[in-house]
Formats: C-alpha cells, structure tokens, sequence
C-alpha cells in the first residue's frame, strides 16, 4: 500500500546534464539557483570530492527546503547513504545528545566491501526430488545449462528447501552463491517465451546465460559504520539493528572499528563512501550541539551535512545570544548558505497542479486559479491543504472534477494562519484567560467574599 505524503511526488532535483535546471521537472518546481547549487553539492559528493563539509539552506517557510533534500536522496541512489533528522529528535532518545549526533553521523557514512566470490549461474533445465519413506530427508539432483554446457547438481535438503521458498522451476535463470548458498532468480529465460501468457505480464524474461556455469564474480555491499558498530557491540549485537534500540556505544570499539576500516582501505578491500546528513529545524539544536558539530566536521570521517532553517535573527538555544538563523558565528562559518526564495505565482501554480495529479484530483481551469490566488494571498501549504477537501465536496456532488464552489466550500470550513489571528483577535474577550472571562469569574469571586465579610 502506497501512501501519499506531503513529498511523495519528489523524484529528484530536476536537472539536466550540464547541471542546469528544468521549469518543471521530476517534482521539482522554481527555486532554480537553488536547485543548481544543490546538484553542484551533489556532483561533489558523488565523485567523493567532498566530506566533513556543511550546508545551510536557509529561507521563509514553504519554499521547498526540505523539498530540494528529498530530491538530493533520490539523485544519491541507493548506494549512498542518506540519514535524514530533526534537530528536535535528539532531546527525545534515551541517550546523549552528543551519542545520537555520533550515531547519525556514522549512519551517513558507507563502507563499501569488495570480495570475490563462487557464483553459479545458468538455465534451469530440471529439477528432481527424492524423498525418503519417512519424508524426514530429501536429496535430489538440479541440471543447469548456459549456452556452451551443461551440468548436473546434487542437491541436500537445505538447497531443495531454498529452491521451493523461490518458487524456481525449469526455465528460471538463476544465480547460487556457492559460499552461502543463496538463490537469487533473475528472471525466466527467453526460450519459454511461449508460457506468456500462462505466466502473467510481469513475467521477467532473461538472456539463457553464456560461457563457463561456474565464475568468480567480485561482489560489493555497503554498509554504514553504525551498522558495524551495532554488530561488533557485545552489548547489543545484531539483533539490535531491528529492534532499534541501540544504546550508547563505547569510543573504544569505535576506534577499533575506524582502525579496521583504515586496514581495508589500505588492502583494496573496501572503500569509504560519505553520504549526506540531513539536519532539518538546525536552530532547535543547543550550544552544546553545534559545539559538537564543530570538532565533528573537522574528523576524518565525517559525511556531508545540511542543515535547515526557516528563522532569522534568534536567540541561540541555551544561550542568551542572537545569531543569524540561531546557528553560532563560528559554525556559520563554515558552511556554504543556498538560499531560498518566496514562489512566484506561476510556481504555485504547477507546484498545486502536480500535487492535485499525485493525489488524482482533476481541477477546473478556474478552481485551480482560485487555489492559486489562495496560495499567494495565505500559504503554499494551506493551499496544498485544501486539494483533499475540495475533491471529497465534488466528489458529494457526484461532480468529475474540482469547481471553484468546491475550493471555496473548502475555504470556507478550514481557516488559514490569518484569519485565525483576526478571529482570536475579535474573540480574544471570551477565550480563556481573556479580560472579559477573567472579569466575569472575579466579580462573583469579590461578591461572595463581600457577603461572608457581612
């Protein structure tokens, strides 16, 4: 089940090859200088040209901040790590603030493992099964061919179990690490290219591998050092990976863990691959924090970071002094400021009508003007708000597509930031501890004491 999010049609930054940005491009809308500068960052990080840097995307709110970081993550791929975190987050975890930096900055950061392995690869052509009287043990024999040869397997109980849990049957092409017996299947090969339609349309279908069926392929995974960290902790072991719970972990086996990397690096086994943190509300974080983040940036290995912030001058938290943007003057700088501005209305009004296409809302030409003025005139956000309202008033009308009765039905029921200012302003009188209430409840008070007093 897909849900849609506030982000979800966010594909990537929207950038050609040369770097430059497209109008209106894999979710991405305006903000182009922005954009750009995004994809240099990217650029860099990709060719691993940098690491233990800072960036600061600084502007009013709603104008694509945290946008423009979910399209960095989505041009990274997966093989480049992408930690994501809310500065508010670090106050709420049963460990140290300095603890759940460390551990974030070490989940941003890949080890990339090289090692060469036994790989056999090949057609299907059958598979036979022999059980014993009881059922209590199997063996059997896998025949698979490539284009020059053909050879025959004797299987044990755990390989004919892992055949049957994927569902391979002659014709698949498939792939079995020899160390650890993993099967992978990667498709059904072309020559049963006639079971189409018995096999459905999603249906893979492969070149019958060529050459030897017995290789030695060299195979990479990426992990993260908190992941290598979690699995080396005596204390919390791999199962801590699922249960979430990590704690705190010791310097000590970090260092032991950083040495060994180092090992690897010199011998050609593995390879560093520094990602990129991404610390939204950066303002929330205490003198403490950015203290932290200074010595932080400055070691070996340390990821990308970028910070956002929507505030201006402020108060830096758990001090009494105000900064640009509530980062401290030394932090500042450090890193390089992207700069966000305010939409246009040809902006918002793309940025309305591809929100309205990813959650499958069809809008008149004049609904989507008055969204778009209401987008000017109140929020970006509280515009993007009112799509889901508006189609469920069509959708009571039996009506295929948003009117401008229905945005204003809408505008109507849910207030924006302004008029709910103006509204607590005129009732300001009959709120709780307003002057009237606190009037009315002290005069019954003072009567009463003036009666006991008679």
């Amino acid at each position: 089940m897909e849900r849609i999010g506030a982000h979800s049609h966010i594909h990537g930054l929207g950038l050609d090859d040369s770097l430059e940005p497209r109008m209106s491009s894999q979710g991405m809308i305006g903000q182009g200088p922005a954009r750009r500068a995004a994809g240099i960052i990217l650029r860099m990080v990709q060719e691993g040209k940098i690491a233990g840097r800072s960036i600061l995307m600084a502007g009013p709110p709603s104008t694509g901040k945290t946008a423009i970081a979910m399209g960095m993550a989505q041009t990274l791929g997966k093989d480049v790590p992408f930690v994501s975190l809310a500065a508010s987050e670090i106050y709420s975890l049963e460990m140290s603030k300095t603890e759940s930096l460390t551990q974030a900055f070490r989940r941003a950061i890949g080890v990339r493992i090289k090692e060469e392995t036994e790989i056999i690869e090949g057609e299907v052509v059958e598979i036979q099964v022999d059980r014993s009287v009881t059922g209590a043990t199997k063996t059997g024999r896998l025949t698979l061919k490539t284009t020059d040869m053909e050879t025959v397997y004797d299987l044990g109980t755990k390989m004919i179990d892992q055949l049957t849990k994927e569902k391979v049957l002659a014709g698949d092409v498939v792939q079995i690490d020899k160390a650890s017996g993993r099967i992978i299947k990667l498709g059904r090969s072309y020559g049963r290219a006639r079971d189409y339609d018995a096999l459905g349309a999603d249906t893979k279908f492969v070149q019958c591998p060529d050459g030897e069926l017995q290789t030695r392929k060299e195979v990479q995974h990426t992990v993260s050092l908190h992941e290598i960290d979690v699995i080396n902790s005596k204390s919390q072991g791999f199962l801590a990976l699922f249960a979430g719970d990590t704690g705190e972990i010791k310097p000590e086996l970090r260092e032991q863990i950083n040495g060994k990397v180092s090992e690897w690096r010199e011998e050609g086994k593995a390879e560093i691959v520094p990602g990129v943190l991404f610390i939204d509300e950066v303002h929330m974080l205490d003198i403490e924090c950015f203290s932290f983040l200074n010595r932080a940036l400055e070691s070996e290995l340390a990821p990308l970071v970028v910070m956002a912030s929507n505030r201006g001058m402020t108060q830096i938290r758990g001090t009494k002094y105000q900064s640009p943007h509530g980062i401290p003057l030394d932090l500042l700088d450090r890193v390089l400021i992207i700069s966000t501005q305010k939409y246009s209305d040809e902006d918002i009004k793309e940025i309305i009508r591809v929100r309205a296409v990813e959650e499958d809302v069809t809008f008149e030409d004049d609904a989507l003007d008055s969204l778009t003025t209401i987008g000017a005139t109140a929020s970006l956000r509280y515009a993007l708000n009112l799509i889901a309202p508006s189609s469920l008033s069509a959708t009571r009308r039996k009506a295929t597509a948003v009117a401008v009765e229905d945005v204003r039905n809408a505008f109507r029921l849910f207030a924006d930031t302004q008029r709910s200012l103006q509204f607590i302003e005129e009732q300001q009188d009959l709120m709780m501890f307003g002057t009237k209430m606190m009037n009315g409840t002290a005069a019954p008070a003072a009567a009463t004491e003036a009666m006991q007093t008679d």
